[in-house]
């Protein structure tokens, strides 16, 4: 049995996984029953395009918030927090402080997508 090497692990977000999960469709004659769990998932849940997802994405890097990472950034536009005390809750699961001026910028560009 051969034991698979990682080369690198990055996060991807739900319209990420949305578009990957199309081209294997194109690609199968057939997918499995958990890709198709995972499609009705991302059609239940994945509110954004994957171009409006990037963009939201850039906009949140450029803000340069300290100790912000990229799987923080990717969870906050997955779940596209509306108020202040949403990203709280939030940020709460992926243990990291943000100042209240920062969530104040990541609300303000979050709150005018339309989920």
């Amino acid at each position: 049995m051969t034991k698979p090497t990682i080369i690198e692990e990055t996060p991807i977000g739900l319209a990420e996984l949305k578009k990957e999960l199309s081209k294997i469709k194109k690609r199968d004659d057939e997918i499995g029953q958990r890709a198709l769990k995972l499609e009705d998932y991302l059609n239940q849940f994945s509110h954004l395009k994957s171009k409006e997802y990037q963009e939201v994405v850039e906009k949140l890097n450029k803000l340069n918030i300290p100790r912000l990472k990229d799987a923080h950034i990717i969870k906050i536009v997955d779940l596209l927090p509306q108020t202040i005390e949403d990203l709280k809750i939030i940020l709460q699961s992926l243990t990291i402080t943000i100042t209240k001026e920062n969530l104040k910028k990541i609300v303000s560009i979050t709150s005018k997508i339309k989920a």
